[in-house]
C-alpha cells in the first residue's frame, strides 16, 4: 500500500524545507560536534550514538530526538527507539513495524524528510497520546551504504525545520555512519584476533588429546592377539581415520584445498569415531542413528570438534577406555532443534558426578552455547555418561 496516496495531503511536507527561511548555518559549532564526536569514537565508540541524538537535539533547537534502528529480519523488519532524549524519552526501546511508519518511508528514500502532525494517520503515535507538531528524520547509513536506521528530530511547533537544520542533522549522520563503520570494521578485527588466539588454544589442548588417545589405542591393540606387523597395520589405519577426524575441524581459513566437506551428519559422526573402533572386530562399538541433516561448513567444525571433544573424554576416561565399552548416538528433530544423545555403556562404573573443568569443558561449552546457542546437559549414570545436546536447526546452516 503507499501510505503517502491515502494520507492526509500534508502529512508529508518535504517540500518546504527549502523554502523556508532559516538563520545562517553555524559552522564553528559543527566542527566542535563533529571534532567531539570523532574524540568519543576513538575513546568512548559505545557513547557515540546517545552523543549524536544530543547535539542533533540541541543544534536544532528540538524538544525531542532519538533513533529508530532498523532491525530487518524477519522481513520487512521493524524499527526500535534507541538513545531517546526529550519529552519522547519514556519510550525507549519500543518497536515499530517498518511498513507502518514514517521512518519506513525516510528509509526508502534516502534522504531527509519532513512529517507534520503524523498522529493524525499513524495510530500508534495518538494511541500513546503523543503530540507530534514536526518531526524531521535523517537517514543514518553505515559507511554510507547499509541503512541502520534513522535519526528524528521532534519540534515544539510546526514551520520549525529549515534547510539549515536538514543539512546540519545530516553532516552530522554522514560522519556518525563513517564512524559506525570504523568500530565495526575495529570489532571484526577484534573478533579475528580472538579467534586466532582461542585457535592456538585449542590446537595446544587437541595436540594433548592426540597423544591420549594414540596411547590409548597403542594399549588396546597390544591386547589383540596377533603379529607385530598386525597390529602396526591395524594402527596406522586408526592413526589414518584420526588424522581424517582431526581434518574436519580444521577452521575455513586453513590454506589445504584438499580437506574433506561432509553434508551429512552421519558420515561426520562416523568419521569422528572411526579411530575408537576395536581393532579387528567384527561389529562397530559405535552406533550411529538419526535423519539425514545438511549442515554448512562452519556448522560441521562445531559438531566435529563437539563429538570429537565427547569420543576422547570417553577414551580416556569412559565407555573406550574398556574393551566392551559402547556408545549410542542417536538425533531427531524436535520443533525447531536438533537434539543428539550420547549414551556410553560397558565402561568403568560411575558411583558420583565427577568434577568438570579444563579447556576440554569450556571448548564444549563455548561451541555449544556461543557458536549455536545451544544447550546440553550431562547425566552421570552407573553405566556410564549421558550427554544431551540441543541445536537450533535455523544455525546449522552455516
Amino acid at each position: 500500500m503507499n501510505i503517502l496516496a491515502v494520507a492526509p495531503a500534508d502529512l508529508y511536507v518535504e517540500g518546504e524545507i527549502p523554502v523556508r527561511p532559516g538563520s545562517p548555518a553555524d559552522h564553528q559549532e559543527e566542527k566542535r560536534a563533529l571534532l567531539e564526536l570523532s574524540q568519543r569514537m576513538l575513546d568512548h565508540p559505545e557513547d557515540v550514538l546517545p552523543r549524536f541524538v544530543e547535539l542533533a537535539m540541541a543544534m536544532t533547537g528540538s524538544v525531542s530526538a532519538g533513533l529508530s534502528l532498523y532491525e530487518p529480519d524477519p522481513a520487512p523488519g521493524i524499527f526500535r527507539w534507541r538513545h531517546l532524549k526529550g519529552t519522547l524519552a519514556p519510550f525507549e526501546n519500543s518497536t515499530v513495524p517498518r511498513d507502518d511508519s514514517p521512518c519506513g518511508i525516510t528509509l526508502d528514500k534516502k534522504r531527509p524528510t519532513l512529517f507534520r502532525h503524523p498522529e493524525r494517520f499513524y495510530s500508534w503515535i495518538s494511541d500513546a497520546s503523543v503530540a507530534v507538531p514536526e518531526v524531521l528524520l535523517v537517514p543514518l547509513m553505515l559507511g554510507g551504504t547499509e541503512p541502520l536506521g534513522m535519526l528524528w528530530i521532534v519540534a515544539q511547533k510546526k514551520d520549525h525545520f529549515d534547510s539549515g537544520h536538514a543539512q546540519t542533522a545530516a553532516e552530522l549522520a554522514a560522519f556518525v555512519g563513517a564512524a559506525l563503520k570504523m568500530i565495526e570494521d575495529r570489532r571484526k578485527l577484534q573478533a579475528a584476533l580472538e579467534e586466532q588466539e582461542t585457535l592456538a588454544k585449542e590446537m595446544s589442548h587437541r595436540v594433548k588429546n592426540l597423544f591420549a588417545v594414540a596411547e590409548s589405542m597403542v594399549r588396546m591393540s597390544m591386547r589383540t592377539p596377533g603379529t607385530k606387523e598386525e597390529m602396526a597395520k591395524s594402527l596406522i589405519g586408526r592413526f589414518h581415520a584420526l588424522a581424517s577426524a582431526h581434518g574436519l575441524i580444521r577452521r575455513s581459513f586453513s590454506t589445504e584445498g584438499d580437506k574433506q566437506r561432509l553434508t551429512d551428519l552421519a558420515g561426520l559422526l562416523e568419521l569422528i569415531v572411526a579411530p575408537h573402533e576395536r581393532p579387528g572386530a567384527v561389529s562397530s562399538r559405535f552406533r550411529i542413528e538419526g535423519p539425514s541433516i545438511a549442515c554448512g561448513e562452519h556448522a560441521l567444525n562445531g559438531i566435529a570438534l563437539v563429538f570429537h571433544e565427547l569420543a576422547t573424554n570417553a577414551a580416556k576416561y569412559g565407555a573406550l577406555t574398556s574393551d566392551e565399552g559402547e556408545v549410542e548416538v542417536r538425533w531427531r528433530e524436535e520443533s525447531d532443534d536438533l537434539v543428539f544423545h550420547w549414551v556410553e555403556r560397558g565402561g568403568p562404573a560411575i558411583a558420583a558426578k565427577p568434577e568438570i573443568s579444563g579447556f576440554g569443558s569450556k571448548l564444549l561449552q563455548d561451541t555449544i552455547l556461543r557458536q549455536f546457542s545451544g544447550h546440553f546437559a550431562h547425566d552421570w549414570q552407573p553405566h556410564g555418561l549421558e550427554v544431551t545436546v540441543r541445536l537450533p536447526v535455523k544455525n546449522l546452516s552455516n
